[in-house]
């Protein structure tokens, strides 16, 4: 019987063939070894990327039309449509404008403006170029119009004048209206992205804090003189977001996304484009590479479209147009834009666009980075015909500083207490730093940054800290923070400590919130612990029951996890805010004028005491522990106006904080500025004289203060915790030959966005939890939907160590350990206890996955520089250790030695 291919071959028509012989093939060969190799498909070969991006253009207009001719298309695609998370109607007509504005530029000179709806309606014929690069312009009969010559000549330019702008100059000595000139060269009067692009390059090149302030000052300054609309976009695309953290602002790109645009936009195979990416790992290099330099071998200088400059206002409309599409065809939709984003950006401006599209930026300029540089600017600049001019600046330097802190300090207190650039960037153009106060205070449903509280070691210390003041004693429940906010309509938001909006997973809480008003309450913003129950016993389940909630879109009636809201604060009510108040004040107030409902909501477990309370305090700690809490909240109760003397052990410790090792603020993120200092809560508690400072018991939203203190029952001489972000691992040996182990931890650094390793953990897992984190974190090259690891560096992870694999920073661990090291191995805090070795954990072992923490809040360099400092005046001196036990390495009782040699070798 015939096989299925002789079948189908019986079956086919009779062609006519040629002969395949011995020199038919050896014939090809020489025909393709005589043609020059190439990486590019043919779709782009011999083109200039002015001819390949107006090729583009007519594609997309074809395939435009044949979506808007069908009509079912995908949903959720337009800004002023029905979308999954809805602008502010102010921004909604914003982004309208101005698209008409383009379409009407769009007729005006035959090509399309900006990144609208629309396809590129590009003519049928076009002239010819005449010359190459920068200098090429469209040979056009002349006319009294502005020509496109003209505009291309003008871009050009303007280009040039971009690339030397001295960002990094000191502010002082800086005039941004020298640069007025540019504006009638920028397309629209709109800022282009390579200024935005230039500001970047110059912050990438330098660690300096200092410099990198004073660049993203004069930018803020020449968008303040120059182009006040686009303002208000470059702050969102420089912070790396597009939005405030309590707004959907996920852009939903994938990998496979941004490479096919990739290749399609730049010619380049998608084999030539893995290549690239395991050479440089990062998104934005492969980029830049791809579309930049390896097209120069076929192709003339990149000379960007007269009409599509892209300028800031746009790149940023067509972020959040991203981020808005959803439905069917949206994957398509999403990458028709990009498409075209990396089309029209040329030079650096694609490596900091594919960043940016990535959501990581790494430039180093963090969000406390933005709030210094916009404080500073508006001192320094003001919009024409604002309708109020800057303050004198003094001319001595402490003068200077003063000024520079005062301004920083009212901004960075209204951000905490409404944190979005959407409210405060316009108010300052409007009347600048001086009228935040009145217009940027707390508001219903936008969330404040929470108060944090500072660590203590045990009782004993904590007793030390707070002797003479009265303070209140709270269980710390093993739940979620929420802020919960209630309007005088009933409705009802609640956020996540991270300011996430979660109101979605808890609709019984939604539910129940109006029901605990009293008569008197119309609107009030709360704090509490949301925790896990049984609804029968009304006994606390533990935070795993919890994390089994789903995490959104939660049924009413398909609730399987009960929860009970235990309120501990009060900040706003009836439109007036309590910050202010001390805590005893802002209590009171919350149990009079809320009703208590059993095993729904509940205030906090509470017990008032005195130093002198020891055991009372004990007691009620224990306590704690047996009613399955993480350990007690300390907070002051009042207000103290007067410093007190401190007694002679407090003398002793304080001397003992003086001698303490401090940053010398050299090296990668060494050394703190008096702002971050401030926003440390003042950890410098003790003035000269043996005076101590005034613990205040007001609520200091985004401040980590010694009024609250925490006990937990691991915060003991050998059983501090870390929380530590996983980045890479290796290959286990023996029984663990099919799972991750040891794993590679981090701390991460908020100055620099950059993973310190710290320690190799092997401990503390069970088998499911290794079987969990081999199918999250899995390396095999055939599934598509592997985007956990990477066989890659990231460009900001910082170790010397190989591992098998690369992690993505996508969890935070919490790690327990014996003490803390210093280690020639690790980098982690390097230069701030010492300055040639980093510090790392000796026998660290997993506890668990903390799930209700972001990698934005895993523990920190300086934080590990603190517990060192702790334990280093603690009288813990370490005996010999071996090297290896002293870089934080450790070995279980079922890992075999030659498991421990691999990891020590770091192969």
């Amino acid at each position: 019987m015939a096989s299925p291919s002789k079948r189908r071959k019986k079956s086919s028509p009779v062609t006519s063939q040629q002969s395949r012989n011995l020199d038919f093939f050896f014939g090809k060969q020489r025909q393709a070894a005589a043609q020059p190799k190439a990486v590019f498909d043919g779709a782009s070969e011999g083109l200039t990327d002015e001819e390949y991006a107006r090729k583009l253009a007519e594609q997309w207009a074809k395939e435009d039309e044949t979506r808007g001719s069908n009509a079912g298309g995908p949903s959720n695609t337009t800004v002023t449509g029905v979308k999954k998370r809805k602008l502010s109607s102010s921004k909604a007509t914003e982004i309208s404008g101005m698209e008409q504005q383009q379409q009407q530029q769009l007729s005006a000179t035959g090509g399309e403006v900006g990144y609208g709806q629309k396809a590129r309606e590009i003519p049928p014929s076009l002239p010819p170029l005449v010359g190459t690069g920068k200098q090429a312009v469209l040979s056009v009969p002349p006319t009294p119009k502005k020509t496109a010559a003209v505009l291309l000549d003008a871009a050009s330019e303007s280009d040039i004048l971009i690339e030397e702008m001295p960002f990094d100059t000191d502010p002082l000595q800086f005039d941004p209206d020298i640069y007025g000139s540019l504006v009638a060269k920028w397309p629209n009067g709109k800022a282009p992205y390579g200024l935005l692009t230039r500001a970047f390059v110059l912050v990438n090149s330098t660690r300096s804090r200092i410099r990198i302030v004073d660049t993203l000052v004069n930018l803020i300054r020449t968008l303040i003189r120059l182009d006040p609309d686009s303002l208000l976009d470059a702050v969102w695309l420089t912070t790396n977001d597009i939005g405030p953290s309590y707004e959907t602002n996920e852009l939903g790109l994938g990998g496979s996304i941004i490479s096919k645009a990739l290749t399609k936009t730049s010619g380049i195979t998608p084999a030539a484009l893995k290549k690239l990416y395991n050479k440089h790992g990062d998104p934005g290099d492969v980029a830049f590479e791809a579309k930049v330099k390896q097209r120069v071998l076929i192709m003339k200088k990149p000379t960007p479209l007269i009409a599509n400059c892209p300028a800031i206002k746009n790149v940023y409309a067509t972020i959040t147009k991203i981020a808005l599409t959803s439905g069917k065809g949206s994957q398509e939709s999403k990458q028709r834009h990009v498409e075209r984003l990396l089309v029209d950006a040329k030079g650096e401006e694609i490596r900091y666009l594919t960043r940016t599209l990535i959501q990581h930026l790494r430039i180093g300029a963090v969000k406390t980075t933005m709030l210094i540089a916009l404080s500073r600017a508006f001192l320094l600049s003001a919009p024409d015909d604002a309708g109020w001019k800057c303050p004198e600046i003094p001319e001595d330097k402490e003068g200077r500083q003063e000024a520079f802190s005062k301004a920083e300090e009212v901004l960075k207190r209204c951000f905490a207490r409404r944190p979005n650039y959407n409210d405060i960037v316009p108010a300052m153009v409007r009347g600048g730093i001086g009228v935040l106060q009145a217009e940027c205070g707390m508001a219903i449903h936008v969330p404040l940054k929470p108060m944090l509280g500072s660590i203590t070691r045990d009782l004993a210390e904590m007793l030390v800290k707070l002797q003479g003041r009265a303070f209140s004693c709270e269980f710390k429940y093993d739940g979620q923070r929420a802020q919960i906010h209630c309007d005088s309509d009933g409705k009802v938001s609640i956020f996540s400590r991270h300011l996430e909006l979660m109101t979605s997973k808890y609709p019984d809480l939604v539910e129940l919130v109006p029901k605990i008003r009293g008569d008197e309450v119309q609107s009030f913003i709360m704090e509490g612990e949301v925790v896990a129950i049984d609804s029968q016993t009304g006994n606390i389940q533990p935070f795993q029951t919890l994390a089994g909630r789903e995490k959104k879109n939660v049924e009413f009636g398909s609730i399987s996890v009960h929860v009970c809201l235990f309120a501990f604060d009060l900040m706003y009510l009836n439109g007036d805010e309590l910050l202010s108040k001390p805590f005893r004040e802002r209590r009171e107030l919350m149990k009079s004028m809320f009703v208590e409902i059993p095993r729904r909501f509940i205030w906090v477990k509470s017990l008032d005491a005195t130093s002198a309370d020891v055991d009372l305090v004990r007691e009620f700690f224990r306590s704690s522990l047996e009613a399955r809490c993480e350990g007690i909240m300390v907070k002051v109760l009042d207000n103290s106006n007067a410093s007190q003397t401190l007694s002679p052990e407090e003398e002793e410790e304080s001397m003992k904080e003086e001698r303490a090792p401090v940053s010398k603020g050299k090296g990668k993120g060494k050394g703190k500025s008096k702002e971050n200092e401030k926003e440390d809560g003042g950890k410098n508690e003790k003035e000269k004289g043996g005076r101590r400072k005034a613990l205040l018991a007001t609520y200091e939203p985004d401040k980590r203060l010694e009024s609250w203190l925490k006990v937990k029952k691991d915060y003991d001489s050998a059983a501090d915790t870390l929380d530590l972000v996983p980045i890479a691992a290796w290959h286990g040996s023996g029984r663990k030959s099919k799972w991750w182990s040891p794993i590679l931890l981090a701390v991460r650094n908020p100055d620099t966005g950059t993973f310190e390793a710290v320690c190799k953990c092997m401990s503390g897992f069970t088998d499911k939890y290794y079987a969990e984190m081999k199918e999250f974190y899995n390396d095999d090259e055939s599934e598509e939907n592997n985007i956990n690891t990477s066989k890659n560096k990231k460009a900001y992870y910082e170790t010397s160590l190989r591992p098998a694999v690369w992690f993505e920073p996508k969890e935070v661990w919490e790690i327990a350990f014996a003490d803390i090291t210093l280690s020639p191995t690790y980098s982690a805090a390097m230069g701030l206890v010492n300055e040639e070795r980093g510090l790392s954990l000796r026998f660290p072992r997993f506890l668990r996955k903390r799930s209700d923490k972001s990698i934005e809040e895993a523990s920190t360099p300086q934080f590990l520089a603190d517990l060192y400092v702790k334990q280093e005046q603690g009288g813990k001196k370490k005996a010999d250790i071996p090297e290896g036990e002293a870089d934080g390495d450790d070995v279980d009782a079922d890992d075999s030695q030659e498991e421990l040699e691999v990891a020590e070798a770091g192969v």
